[in-house]
């Protein structure tokens, strides 16, 4: 980063604003006369300079107010009078104090730059780019963060090319901030490992309710769970699912008709699993054509200005396209138009379709 220059781009008029304020005090000041003791005002070119550009542009404002403030005490008479010295004095303060708060501005969003550029390599890292075909599917993802300039929070997924089929994987972990982005981290990385290695979809879901476990037994504060639904989608034409407390994924038949996978009972989120509440395996047909869609509630809680959720089902026509991103990107569009806004929760979306 350029030390004396902003970090982010500044609008050009902000630039041009030391010196039309410098222009319009001089101005007033010759039509007014030196009975007004508009002089002092000059200072407001250094202060303004130093709201927006670097210490040396700050300086250089600075030394131009004070060549204007003397020219301008010499055009009143003022210069050899204490009215003119402390007109001078308050130039020089104020360009003083604009090149250190110009200083410690760049110095923060120096250090602010660094933080943002290791948050985006640890982002990518947790959440990379899924495949755009595995196996016989194609993959597309969408992520909406509900935090302020993130690209992650407490939602998950992946999708894993293994030896049984194409697995994957979409979750939401109760709460906000680091902790659930840890907690989102730690499903990731045992469902990756687990996903290649394990070759029933109940001990891969046994893994991460081993993994999630340990985490909350290690973790202090609040109690965290983590709601999940994992699929494993076959060449034979069918896709089982384990549900952990998550929505269910919704299906699009190549005819237009939508339907909800649910599972006849509903388990507890990971993190809350008992012995004898595991949940159990259950499945459909997925054949050419076919379309799935993983969710969190970021998407169908999302809320209009009169209050009502998202109507997923209805809006199930936007994933006609060809493309399957696009065809999300679209979705994922219509979900913020409908909240006139980011969501107030992380929404993910995963869609898979079958070739």
């Amino acid at each position: 980063m350029d030390r004396d220059q902003p970090a982010a781009p500044v609008n050009p008029a902000l630039r041009f604003l030391p010196y039309a304020v410098m222009t319009v005090v001089a101005g007033a000041d010759v039509a007014a006369g030196p009975e007004v003791g508009l002089l002092p005002l000059v200072s407001l070119g250094p202060a303004f300079a130093g709201l927006v550009g670097g210490w040396r542009r700050t300086a250089a404002v600075g030394a131009l107010a004070l060549t204007l403030c003397g020219l301008l005490g010499v055009y009143d008479a003022l210069l050899g009078e204490r009215r003119g010295y402390t007109a001078m004095a308050a130039v020089a303060g104020v360009t003083a104090a604009g090149v250190a708060a110009a200083v410690m501005r760049q110095h923060r969003e120096a250090e602010l730059a660094s933080v943002r550029s290791i948050a985006e390599v640890a982002q990518r890292v947790l959440l990379r780019p899924v495949p755009r075909r595995a196996g016989h599917l194609r993959a597309a993802v969408s992520y909406t963060s509900a935090v302020a300039e993130a690209r992650i929070g407490g939602d998950l997924y992946e999708v894993v090319a293994a030896a049984n089929g194409v697995r994957a994987i979409i979750g939401d972990v109760q709460g906000k901030g680091l902790a659930a982005v840890e907690m989102a981290a730690t499903v990731l990385g045992a469902f990756r490992e687990a996903a290649h290695t394990e070759g029933d979809l109940l001990r891969l879901g046994t893994r991460l309710e081993c993994a999630v476990g340990r985490a909350v037994a290690g973790s202090e504060g609040d109690e965290k769970f983590v709601t999940a639904l994992l699929a494993e989608i076959t060449e034979d034409g069918r896709v089982v699912f384990l549900n952990y407390g998550h929505a269910p994924a919704m299906v699009i038949r190549p005819g237009g008709h939508v339907s909800f996978v649910e599972p006849s009972e509903y388990a507890l989120p990971l993190g809350l699993v008992a012995e004898g509440d595991r949940p159990r395996p259950y499945q459909t047909r997925f054949g050419p054509g076919d379309q799935l869609l993983f969710y969190t509630d970021g998407v169908t809680e999302a809320r209009g200005r009169d209050g009502s959720f998202y109507p997923l089902v209805e809006r199930a026509g936007l994933l006609a396209g060809t493309d399957p991103q696009q065809a999300l990107d679209a979705l994922c569009a219509d979900v913020l138009a409908h909240a006139e806004g980011p969501p107030h929760d992380d929404a993910a979306m995963l869609l898979l379709r079958c070739r």
